[in-house]
């Protein structure tokens, strides 16, 4: 049964169709006025058909009403599928060996001049286009995104539903519980001098369930982070939110790894499985980066011992100063730029952590460049070429430091060379980053912080180091990664209330503040609080990668900017002074 004005889609239609009356709806598109002959594309969100319109077989009063139609008028039509004219089949659309000849016309309403034009690879500004958002959903590229993002959504969930996992929504409105960003707060009107905080993500609510029997939850949970946006953040999000009691590491990222293959099959994605895993420590020291994509080679390589004995006096104090390391990345063409443009990559590494860029350019006609190579023995060099595999073309660069900051500058350099190099990669490229910390320093705050979040489970041997050096304290946690994205991640929680408190004040919490924080949980988990471990999944993230898409706006309904603006409804705005009164507040 049909519960709308027409019979079929504008994407619908196919040469079985042909000798059909059909009915259909949608906005004008591209309307051609050949004299005798009117031809106009009409577009719904499925698709396009061509319909047509002359004298003799519309009649009067459709064809004149067709000469009166322009872009973006939504109209109703009634006509008989045909072949279109020989020669004039267009392949490009699923619609085009047909077209409607239209028999009777309505129109529904009309429009203003759209302030773009309604196709895919306009040059519109992206204000203008999150101004008039409500237009540029229209565009097909961005309707297929909202498609995608709807099909892979229930996919998900059905691949979950289909595992016993129940959907429970928690609160929106909660305790300000600080996970690493700053809360949006929101004042209570009834207890003035209160106030909500909107959730980070669920997760103190999903330990909670599981204390409470659920088991096994999920939940398309809408999240709320005030901080810096850029391209793949945004100060709302989506995660797909999983927890699971009485199962250990292997059972969560075992039900994880299904659920995900089923839902990206559901989208044409093939997903092998079992991931591959790699530790955290090496996914830093071969990639530079915990989240690396491995569809292009560029690794990183430890060639401190090369240079022990080396007249380069940075290389050579470097090679024989414990926790200093000597990195080196080769980007196979980079040998060929200009020696001005080689230079300028300095400025690239800075913004990475480096003071300099030590490089050595290996040119095509088999010369070297570097300011550096002078310093170089011949078994020094040769030792080089064989480790980075040097071929003529080749660019060599080095970073000198502590291992995580060599990490983390040649990180940032493998994939700035990759996009300057455009290197090709093809197909997504998925793999699980396992053996995180569970914490770090922090310089600026001169303070531990926790690499996941604070309630996840140390590896049961390095417990009793927690205090006396807790930086050696490895964690069971995992994070999904999707082309070079962390496109979700997770880990075991603790669930001992004892454990939490020890953990709670290595990262700096009072035990008055660490109660008046998290009391709750910390009182729930002495009522026999089961093994648990759980995920959340960027609904956001992994929707921009499958749509090849540069940034999340792309697969949002209404994103708000850069800056946390709504162009379209003018958000955030002032509030009334009575409105602020009645929750107690008023402005400085």
């Amino acid at each position: 049964m049909s519960f709308s004005m027409h019979t079929h889609n504008c994407g619908e239609l196919r040469r079985d169709n042909i000798g059909e009356e059909v009915t259909l709806t949608g906005w004008v598109w591209h309307r051609r006025d050949h004299g005798g002959l009117i031809f106009v594309d009409l577009r719904d969100r499925e698709g396009m058909t061509q319909i047509s319109f002359d004298p003799e077989n519309s009649g009067g009063v459709a064809f004149h009403t067709a000469e009166t139609i322009r872009s973006e008028w939504p109209i109703k039509v009634t006509g008989v599928v045909r072949e279109r004219p020989e020669g004039m089949a267009n392949p490009k659309h699923r619609t085009g060996e047909i077209e409607v000849l239209v028999s009777d016309i309505e129109v529904l309403n009309t429009s203003k001049t759209p302030p773009f034009q309604i196709e895919d690879h306009d040059d519109t500004s992206e204000d203008v286009r999150l101004r008039y958002r409500y237009l540029d959903l229209r565009r097909p590229q961005v309707m297929a995104n909202m498609k995608m993002r709807s099909d892979f959504t229930f996919a998900i969930r059905q691949a979950l539903h289909d595992r016993d996992f129940m959907e429970v929504e928690t609160p929106a409105l909660f305790k300000s519980t600080p996970e690493g960003a700053r809360d949006f707060l929101v004042p209570s009107r009834t207890q003035p001098g209160h106030f909500y905080a909107l959730p980070q993500s669920p997760q103190l609510l999903k330990q909670l369930l599981m204390v409470g029997g659920v088991e096994r939850y999920y939940q398309v949970a809408k999240c709320f982070r005030d901080e810096d946006l850029r391209a793949d953040r945004q100060p709302e999000f989506t995660q797909v939110d999983i927890e699971m009691s009485f199962v250990d590491q292997d059972d969560v990222m075992g039900a994880l790894e299904a659920v995900l293959a089923d839902a990206f099959a559901q989208v044409g994605v093939k997903m092998e499985l079992p991931l591959r895993r790699i530790s955290y420590w090496d996914a830093m020291d071969t990639y530079g980066t915990d989240k690396p994509d491995t569809r292009y080679g560029m690794e990183l390589h430890d060639v401190s011992s090369i240079f022990v004995g080396s007249k380069f006096k940075l290389f050579a104090n470097a090679a024989n100063t414990e926790g200093v390391f000597i990195k080196a990345l080769n980007a196979k063409g980079a040998g060929a730029w200009p020696r001005a443009q080689i230079d300028k990559l300095a400025n690239v590494a800075a913004t990475f952590g480096a003071k300099g860029l030590a490089w050595i350019a290996f040119r095509p006609d088999d010369s070297i460049n570097s300011p550096i190579v002078k310093f170089f023995s011949d078994d020094e060099m040769e030792a080089l070429r064989a480790e980075m595999s040097v071929e003529p073309g080749d660019l060599v660069m080095f970073a000198v430091e502590g291992r995580l900051k060599a990490d983390e500058i040649l990180g940032g350099m493998r994939v700035h060379m990759a996009n300057a190099l455009d290197l090709p990669r093809e197909g997504h490229d998925f793999l699980w980053v396992v053996d995180f910390p569970l914490v770090h320093w922090d310089e600026d705050r001169k303070a531990y912080v926790a690499e996941h979040q604070p309630f996840t489970q140390p590896v049961e041997a390095d417990i009793d180091k927690l205090e006396s050096d807790p930086l050696s304290v490895g964690s069971y946690t995992y994070d999904f990664v999707m082309d070079g994205y962390e496109a979700g991640g997770g880990g075991m929680r603790v669930h001992n209330a004892e454990l939490q408190m020890r953990i709670l004040k290595l990262l700096g919490f009072t035990e008055e503040r660490a109660k008046e924080q998290f009391g709750f949980l910390l009182e729930a988990l002495k009522f026999g609080a089961p093994p648990m471990g759980g995920f959340a999944l960027g609904l956001d993230r992994v929707c921009m990668l499958l749509a090849g898409a540069d940034s999340i706006r792309e697969v949002m309904a209404f994103p708000k900017t850069s800056s946390g603006s709504d162009l379209m409804s003018a958000a955030p705005s002032e509030v009334t002074t009575a409105q602020l009164k009645e929750v107690s507040l008023r402005l400085l």
